[in-house]
């Protein structure tokens, strides 16, 4: 099945804009395996139930196209894609992988789901649970990176939030935990704003 039970727009929360009328959604490429099997404890004859991965591969490399995970600015004035960008560098395992020795690889995002903020002048988003420990600011009308960063704790696990505390803004959302790494919340700072936040 593609989108798979976790690909898609999935329940991860996306992001309005009020004043441009955008709304940003994150969604992954994922596929599931199904299969059907007989339960005695069901009314129905057959049960659809997910297989663990890892998911078929040719020579480890995913069948589906990329971007494996993307973020999608929608205009709600229009009805139209704004902009469209794969959220994320191409995963290590792809991009080092044997059979694409010598090419050139454009940003495929990583297949995990985003958890994205807009603010009144920019657009937050890490690469959620499964993907690179990274975090961004993207312009809010094209998707362009303006700030990156790697994130020590791992990779961002809950949705950003934003607060306003004198005079200087803050951006906090949890990261990392599990794998032997320690959940802990993760806060920026923004330059020092004075009458309305960023």
């Amino acid at each position: 099945m593609l989108p798979g039970n976790r690909g898609g727009s999935n329940w991860n929360a996306g992001a309005v804009d009020p004043e441009t009328g955008f709304v940003y959604v994150p969604s992954i490429t994922r596929a599931t395996l199904l299969q059907l099997i007989k339960d005695p404890q069901s009314e129905m004859d057959l049960v659809a139930t997910a297989l663990a991965p890892p998911l078929p591969s040719v020579d480890g490399l995913p069948f589906v196209k990329p971007p494996y995970g993307r973020i999608t600015a929608y205009d709600m004035n229009t009805g139209e894609i704004a902009w469209q960008i794969a959220n994320g560098d191409t995963p290590p395992a792809i991009k080092n992988n044997p059979k694409l020795a010598g090419v050139t690889l454009p940003r495929t995002g990583s297949p995990s789901h985003a958890g994205v903020l807009a603010t009144k002048t920019l657009l937050f988003a890490g690469e959620g649970d499964g993907g690179m420990p990274m975090f961004r600011a993207l312009d809010k009308k094209t998707g362009a990176i303006i700030w990156e960063t790697e994130v020590p704790q791992g990779a961002q696990t809950g949705l950003p939030m934003t607060y306003l505390l004198r005079g200087k803004q803050y951006i906090v959302f949890a990261a990392g935990g599990g794998a032997g790494r320690t959940a802990q919340l993760v806060a920026f700072t923004l330059p020092d704003v004075t009458q309305q936040t960023r």
